[in-house]
């Protein structure tokens, strides 16, 4: 047996990767602060000297010629730092959180979005997901802020804790699944199954893949939920009974029976209840609700597109959820007057 092999040299390795990381993420820290305040110069300085664009335009010369070589600090850099600062300052809640990403985030959340909570949401997203450009990219593509929104206006009415509901949405995009028209739910698992790194972005990264067809037995029986996840934040199971048409109430007693099993069967006893998800292709809210008006078990109903879709219907469908809500707040703020 040689050295390397005889000898536990892990807690090297350990030493080596956080302080790499650590060094990464303090050049980070930097260079948006960098950014920043070059940003908050150029504001200033427009504003309070009433230049116009010309003044970008020298500024941007007179780094070229004092720092050369220097990338990201041309006309087009320098409006993108004066829009990033601008964006945020006065924001105190904002202001700690914008070191925590990279610029490459910034750059696309300021380009896709146009609303502070919108901003808001993709920054504490990206810090709590850890995006990467790619990751990114596709959460903004997929409208993934407007899906949450509705989501949570949508999942009101079920009986639910907040911390389940805010970790699921009432829909799914599954674009990158590439299904034909016409599949089967066999075919729809293991496209799901094939792509599961894909799947879990969508889904959340504290998502953790169990299996597939996994086998719980009742009374000398077997039994096999579609796909079974981990969900660390919430330390519980969550099983998903995936299905190519529309919601059916019948659906419900069976992914109850699936986490009575898994709870009885499966589950620690340090972990919460298990979570049963019925993905479907489409349905329809007051069946859902009214078969899910009396279930004990922590159960939701989501829909899933296999295809991108419009963030602009999406929007516009946001927008009228919240007039909805608005004008029933108002009505019954006057009752009780």
């Amino acid at each position: 047996m040689d050295l390397e092999t005889s000898k536990d040299f892990s807690q090297v390795i350990e030493y080596i990767t956080t302080a790499r990381e650590n060094a990464l993420r303090k050049v980070n820290e930097e260079l948006i602060m960098l950014y920043w305040n070059v940003g908050k110069y150029i504001s200033f300085e427009m504003e309070n000297q009433n230049w116009g664009d010309a003044y970008v335009d020298e500024l941007a010369k007179y780094i070229s010629k004092n720092c050369p070589g220097i990338k990201g600090f041309n006309r087009r850099g320098l409006y993108r730092m004066k829009q990033f600062y601008e964006a945020y300052r006065g924001n105190e809640f904002v202001s700690p959180l914008v070191t925590q990403i990279s610029w490459t985030n910034h750059i696309l959340i300021l380009s896709a979005t146009k609303t502070i909570e919108e901003r808001v949401f993709y920054i504490n997203l990206c810090i709590k997901e850890r995006y990467s450009k790619r990751e990114l990219e596709r959460q903004l593509d997929s409208a993934y802020y407007e899906r949450y929104m509705l989501s949570k206006e949508k999942l009101e009415p079920i009986q639910l804790p907040e911390s389940i509901k805010n970790n699921f949405l009432d829909n799914y995009v599954l674009e990158f699944l590439d299904l034909p028209d016409k599949f089967s739910e066999s075919d729809f698992q293991k496209a799901i199954t094939a792509n599961i790194k894909k799947f879990v972005l969508e889904l959340g990264k504290d998502f953790t893949f169990i299996g597939e067809e996994y086998r719980v037995q009742v009374g000398g029986h077997d039994y096999y939920i579609d796909l079974l996840f981990y969900h660390r934040g919430l330390a519980c199971l969550v099983a998903f009974e995936l299905k190519i048409g529309a919601f059916k109430p019948e659906y419900v007693g069976k992914i109850n029976f699936y986490l009575e099993a898994l709870d009885r069967e499966v589950k620690k006893e340090n972990e919460n209840p298990s979570v049963g998800i019925i993905l479907c292709a489409s349905k329809d809210d007051e069946v859902v609700e009214f078969a899910l008006s009396r279930s004990l078990s922590p159960t939701l109903v989501s829909e899933y597109t296999t295809q991108l879709i419009d963030k602009n219907l999406l929007k516009q469908k946001l927008h009228e959820f919240m007039q909805i809500a608005e004008t029933s707040e108002v009505i019954q703020s006057d009752d009780k007057e």
